[in-house]
């Protein structure tokens, strides 16, 4: 039962990709006060991450504080085992770690920034709403759209712009907004699941090298079920009706193809620096963000800059405001409570792994359940806690396994949030967009629908990729 504790207390904990070993001296400092205390402030913490829409608290405030307290708890239970010099080795080594994700993120979302300035987004939306197609044609295509498009710009910006498009649509109709938004959610979980880029998830085991670039690929039809089982059970719900159409004229800003295409090639970038070179893929990212840096030059150049005075010294020079399309804008606006969020993460769980409570989980799901039925409850877990720090936690524990299980394991805590709807960001997201009508409760009465597609993509995984598991 002891065992049980801890490993549902080091899961409920938000785990993070520094993948340090637990300290030697971990498994007498799991028994110590100090650790006790950091897992009670572990869990804490991520009980104000939960409830961050409730309390109006930022995420990324709670999980910094538990951060920086944890490793002081470290410390001082080190000192008194003699072990004090192996604290600044594994603040280094997380700080690695935390650099390579930071700088990964901070590319990406700049350039997901500088296309939705450029109205890339909007456009998209624009063009489904004014076609006037049925709502349940709405239905599949947002589902679709959702599924293709999270491989490239991210379960959570994927899931938001086709929620734009489905309450955009769908008016008063709450029937068609919430099932429409279960399908969005389903979809872009499912369709991050086999792509690098499409979740953090799935980013953090391909920098770790669990898996290579296009061993992800071998997860696109166990994703795909698992979209289409619950999207065609929730059709039915749907009536065959077309909604009023809307009449939009919003066109892309100069230069918004060509920063997709930038994009494109920076993330071809990345996979060249981490297959060929050998190099960390931010490496890749950063030098891909360079590009959108020199194009930005050229937009400059091409729309002017406008200067406008400050309204109370207008003889001020240096209060003069450059408009038009701004890298370091872009950059400014990147989500920076999530980037100090994943600081908090990878500080938090490095602590714990150095008390030996992450040895501990391992050792009691892998070794006592196996691999299979290990990942296969790490995907139900995942719909509770939420799939990023659960899968933070499995590539901290670092358990021996297969590739075949290591795609298994990145498929169902991908998709397992999908489960319920706090159990991914792209589900958090969108009840906060559609507030009071996409609601947990609503979502919950979908989860057998959803759950017979989870069992459905974990079996065909199975079949198709069964070679790879042993």
């Amino acid at each position: 039962m002891k065992k049980m504790l801890m490993v549902l207390l080091c899961l409920l904990g938000q785990a993070g990709p520094c993948w340090a070993e637990a300290s030697p001296e971990g498994a007498m400092l799991s028994h110590s006060g100090w650790g006790y205390l950091s897992l009670f402030l572990f869990a804490a913490a991520y009980g104000f991450v939960i409830f961050e829409e409730q309390l109006h608290l930022r995420k990324s405030k709670p999980i910094m504080f538990a951060a920086g307290l944890i490793w002081v708890f470290v410390a001082l239970a080190s000192s008194a085992t003699g072990h004090g010099e192996t604290v600044r080795e594994a603040i280094e080594h997380n700080l690695t770690e935390y650099a390579e994700l930071f700088l990964f993120l901070l590319a990406a979302m700049t350039y997901i920034n500088a296309l939705e300035e450029r109205n890339v987004f909007q456009s998209l939306r624009n063009w489904l709403v004014s076609k006037g197609f049925s709502l349940r044609v709405i239905f599949w295509l947002t589902g679709a759209l959702a599924f293709f498009i999270s491989p490239v710009a991210d379960n959570l910006t994927t899931a938001l712009l086709m929620g734009a498009v489905v309450m955009a649509v769908g008016g008063n109709n709450q029937r068609f907004v919430v099932v429409s938004c279960i399908s969005v959610v389903v979809a872009a979980n499912a369709g991050g699941a086999f792509s690098p880029f499409g979740d953090i998830t799935t980013l953090m085991v391909w920098q770790k090298g669990k898996l290579s670039f296009f061993e992800f690929f071998r997860l696109f039809l166990p994703a795909l079920v698992n979209w289409l089982v619950p999207a065609a059970i929730m059709n039915f719900a749907i009536d065959r009706a077309k909604p009023e159409a809307v009449t939009a004229d919003e066109a892309m800003k100069r230069g918004a193809k060509r920063i997709l295409l930038l994009f494109l090639l920076t993330i071809v970038t990345a996979v060249c620096f981490h297959n060929f070179l050998h190099l960390p893929p931010a490496i890749g990212m950063m030098l891909g963000l360079s590009y959108l840096g020199l194009f930005s030059w050229y937009l400059k150049r091409r729309e002017g800059r406008h200067l406008v005075l400050h309204a109370d010294n207008p003889l001020d020079i240096t209060s003069r405001q450059p408009h038009g399309f701004d890298l370091f804008r872009k950059i400014a606006n990147a989500e920076w409570d999530t980037l100090l969020f994943f600081y908090g993460v990878i500080f938090c769980v490095g602590g714990i792994a150095q008390f030996g409570y992450l040895a501990l989980a391992s050792s009691t799901l892998y070794d006592g359940l196996g691999p299979t039925a290990a990942n296969v409850l790490i995907g139900v877990l995942s719909a509770v806690v939420d799939n990023i720090p659960v899968m933070f936690a499995v590539l901290t524990m670092n358990p021996h396994m297969a590739d075949g299980q290591w795609m298994l394991v990145t498929l169902t805590a991908g998709v397992g949030g999908s489960l319920l709807s706090v159990g991914s960001a792209a589900g958090v997201a969108l009840m906060g967009a559609a507030r009071g009508v996409y609601t947990f409760s609503r979502h919950l009465a979908f989860f057998p629908a959803i759950a017979l597609g989870y069992a459905a993509s974990i079996l065909l995984h199975l079949l198709l990729n069964g070679r790879y598991l042993h």
